[in-house]
């Protein structure tokens, strides 16, 4: 028969798994920053975003790594693009 948690246990679990959940948000906005360029390259720069210590705040991490899918798309159509012209130029 299994036993049941104390509150106290319980509590504990739980403030253990939100530290998991948040550290998991944290590590993937870092791992965002160090992927974009725009990001990865303005770190500590004290622009517009940037908390008093020197990070972005993920508002600004999340719209710059938006910008970044799109402009990734559009080069991916454009080389599907000249793939196709160069093929029928064969």
């Amino acid at each position: 028969k299994p036993q049941l948690l104390s509150e106290e246990k319980k509590k504990s679990n739980h403030i253990a798994s939100e530290q998991r959940r948040r550290q998991n948000i944290r590590d993937g906005f870092q791992q965002l920053v160090d992927i974009v360029p725009t990001l990865a390259s303005s770190r500590g720069g004290g622009g517009a975003g940037d908390s008093a210590g020197g990070q972005k705040s993920e508002a600004v991490i999340l719209q710059k790594s938006i910008e970044y899918i799109h402009l990734l798309h559009r080069q991916q159509q454009e080389l599907r693009v000249r793939i196709r012209n160069a093929r029928l130029s064969l």
